[in-house]
């Protein structure tokens, strides 16, 4: 944990205070309890969780760097990421994690307990759906997603999410 702690640093200007370290670890260990019962995520080991998962997650703070998010939402969130993740580093955000598989979301609602995460909603739904929901349409400052679909399709998805002035951000990888 103290390479990835170092790395994060160095890649993306964070350093991390002995509670966030310990929060990462605890996430980090029961993804790989929980993944060894049910498949969260391919990802089985500590170095891929650190770099895929929690780094990759944390590489949108260079996005909004000078203007943390007031209001997330994740879509497709899978096994919280980089919803919680970014929560972790940014405690008074307040984040709505969605994703359409039941197990998934459990285990999403396991970890915002377990870290004692607050203002986090939790929504099994599908996102297609949410951006016609009256709650959810323009109420977010950013819109965030990684590997959910294609970009055209993922922005018909998240750009009704965000308020006037919001933004959205897809992760994706340089196939996409």
């Amino acid at each position: 944990m103290e390479k990835w702690v170092k790395d994060l640093k160095t890649l993306v200007g964070i350093q991390l205070s002995a509670r966030q370290v310990a929060a990462f670890q605890r996430y980090e260990d029961e993804l790989l309890e929980w993944n060894s019962r049910m498949n969260l995520t391919a990802i089985r080991d500590r170095e891929g969780i650190r770099t895929k998962h929690f780094l990759d997650s944390l590489s949108c703070i260079l996005a909004f760097r000078d203007r943390p998010p007031e209001r997330l939402i994740d879509i497709g969130t899978g096994a919280g990421f980089p919803g919680i993740p970014l929560k972790i580093i940014y405690p008074r955000m307040k984040l709505t994690l969605v994703e359409s598989v039941g197990k998934k979301l459990e285990f999403c609602r396991h970890i915002v307990q377990t870290l004692e995460l607050e203002d986090v909603t939790l929504l099994q739904a599908r996102a297609e759906e949410l951006g016609q929901d009256r709650a959810h349409r323009e109420k977010y400052d950013w819109a965030v997603a990684r590997a959910v679909a294609n970009l055209p399709v993922l922005a018909e998805y998240l750009l009704p999410l965000v308020a006037l002035g919001g933004k959205m951000l897809a992760q994706k990888g340089e196939t996409a």
